[in-house]
């Protein structure tokens, strides 16, 4: 492609073949997101473990979602790497595999009725697997998406995989809610298997459209041009500081995303006796919303930076962190409904849409993958696992149930997105703002 000059219908048939590889494939890793973090708060407790204590049931329950995160950092390094080497078309086809076949195979284990402790065995087995796929598969998507756009278009096609978060997010509470129409126990009672085995249809779309999908363009000139170096060794000695960046952010911006979007389940569900039903419509209403601003974040990255949004969503987080959890705290419907809307609607998706494009130009495409997904999936790791369940066993372990340590995990985290943003190392890589 790099020696032709290129059409303006080829350009678009390129760009629309990206749109949708990028998409689908964020869509996958975000509707398994939903559906393990609504079972793991209302069903996992009840079917994969032993019922004779609910509340260390449910905690139990709840690690096996901090588990997947463990493994996302390795599979971030070693599908990084592989990025770098051999192409980002290549392992946005595996890690998609792996992530598609496990999300399938969850609906298929066995109760802890059935065959006891192997239950859980078999939950956490597939949940470490899909957590290999998922640790690459945001910087694959965002750097795809960010290295097949012009220079002027990088902060809104980087943000492509964000819609596909939303759009996930959207299907699979949808799914939740329809499927608790007439209250949890059809969900308990097996109905939880239907959202996972039919996974199967996207991951079918998802693997044809990846099949197709070209090379980028930036990836291709390097490997004319010869530029092949070890992106491990290569970040150590001369990006370190990108690498940092990117772990800080990872970091802070996950705590406040898995909190907006898991913690407040368990917390609904657990402590307000909220169920899936009305859990479910609150994000199927956040992700509507988030469906319509993701695209204004990213239009607006192209035309502030994405620096500048990720900064404004630091702040607007810390000024909200207060009421989102008192929202909450009311246990009313509507309260609750406006609560994860602006969290998970406005605020994680501000945040999000504008790392497609900031974390890629924190390195040069020779390392480019390597960097994103290590740098964000250790920080990942630590946040998006431990933070949700960190604030639960606060609040747990509190005479009173209190959230005030919520309330301050969430302002440190946005702290840290607002720092991490400041030290944008991109002007060292990149001539444009995005």
């Amino acid at each position: 492609m790099i020696n032709n000059i290129e059409t303006d219908s080829e350009k678009k048939i390129r760009l629309k073949k990206v749109a949708t590889a990028t998409i689908v494939g964020s869509m996958l890793e975000w509707y398994d997101f939903y559906l393990y973090a609504t079972m793991a708060s209302v069903v996992f407790a009840k079917v994969f473990f032993d019922t004779s204590n609910p509340e260390a049931a449910t905690i139990q329950a709840f690690a096996t979602f901090a588990i997947g995160f463990v493994a996302r950092p390795i599979g971030g390094l070693l599908f990084g790497y592989f990025g770098d080497k051999y192409g980002r078309k290549k392992m946005l086809f595996v890690t998609f595999l792996l992530m598609g076949i496990c999300t399938t195979a969850i609906g298929f284990i066995p109760t802890y009725d059935t065959i006891g402790i192997w239950a859980p065995v078999f939950l956490v087995f597939f949940r470490i697997i899909q957590g290999l796929g998922a640790g690459a598969e945001f910087a694959g998507a965002a750097i795809t998406s960010y290295e097949h756009a012009s220079e002027e278009k990088r902060g809104s096609q980087g943000a492509w995989p964000a819609l596909g978060l939303n759009l996930g997010l959207l299907l699979s509470s949808l799914t939740v809610f329809l499927l608790t129409l007439n209250g949890d126990e059809f969900l308990i009672n097996g109905g939880w298997r239907i959202p996972f085995i039919l996974s199967f249809v996207l991951v079918f779309v998802g693997l044809w459209v990846r099949k197709s999908l070209p090379e980028t363009p930036d990836y291709e000139k390097a490997e004319v041009e010869k530029i092949k170096t070890n992106p491990f060794k290569d970040i150590m000695k001369t990006n370190m500081k990108g690498l940092f960046v990117v772990f800080i952010l990872a970091i802070g911006y996950n705590s406040l995303s898995y909190i907006f979007k898991t913690f407040s389940l368990a917390y609904l569900t657990q402590f307000q006796g909220i169920n899936a039903h009305v859990t479910s419509l609150s994000v199927t209403i956040a992700s509507l919303v988030a469906i319509c601003t993701v695209p204004l974040f990213g239009w607006l990255c192209d035309k502030w930076s994405s620096k500048k949004v990720l900064i404004a969503g630091g702040f607007l987080s810390m000024i909200f962190a207060y009421p989102f959890i008192k929202l909450l705290e009311t246990g009313n419907h509507i309260s609750i409904y406006v609560a994860v809307a602006i969290g998970t609607g406005v605020l994680a998706p501000m945040m999000f849409a504008s790392q497609g494009s900031f974390l890629s130009r924190q390195f040069s495409v020779e390392n480019r993958s390597t960097g994103v997904s290590s740098g964000r999936e250790l920080g990942t790791a630590l946040a998006g696992g431990l933070a949700p369940l960190g604030a639960l066993t606060l609040v747990a372990s509190s005479a009173t149930n209190s959230t005030t340590g919520v309330i301050i995990i969430l302002f440190i985290a946005a702290t840290l997105v607002v720092i991490s943003a400041y030290f944008d190392q991109g002007h060292r890589f990149t001539k444009h703002k995005n």
